[in-house]
């Protein structure tokens, strides 16, 4: 699935029967994650494209304050994020502009968007899942 909230059942039931996870954690972890813990989608995908288009600009992404603005960005953006198929993208449309980036890169990257989708919502289910395990 490319769904973070298509698989909440499944999260759910992973962490209880594999992972020996209290259901009522299991159930909070699970949906909490899918619509704001979402590292994969709300966090490391538009930080990546913004490191990337940022040399292009002229901006050094290794600069501290470009670094500390791209996390508060990140952060504040993150928890208006869907947990649905292509949900990074809107992400990216979101933080690219709010750091004087062109979002004609996540343009370019939608041809592979599937692909790319599925190993985030691989990495926001197994953060969600670990978050889980760690309570």
């Amino acid at each position: 699935s490319r769904s973070s909230a298509a698989t909440i059942p499944l999260n759910v039931e992973a962490q209880i029967t594999k992972l020996n996870v209290p259901p009522a954690i299991a159930n909070l972890s699970a949906s909490f994650g899918a619509t704001i813990g979402q590292n994969g989608c709300a966090g490391i995908y538009p930080a990546m494209l913004a490191v990337m288009v940022a040399p292009t600009m002229g901006i050094n992404p290794l600069d501290l304050h470009f670094i500390l603005s791209l996390i508060a960005i990140i952060t504040i953006s993150s928890f208006g994020i869907a947990g649905v198929g292509g949900g990074a993208t809107f992400a990216a449309l979101i933080v690219l502009p709010a750091m004087g980036l062109p979002v004609t890169i996540a343009a370019l990257l939608i041809s592979i968007e599937p692909l790319i989708d599925m190993a985030r919502t691989a990495l926001n289910v197994s953060g969600s899942m670990t978050a889980g395990t760690i309570a």
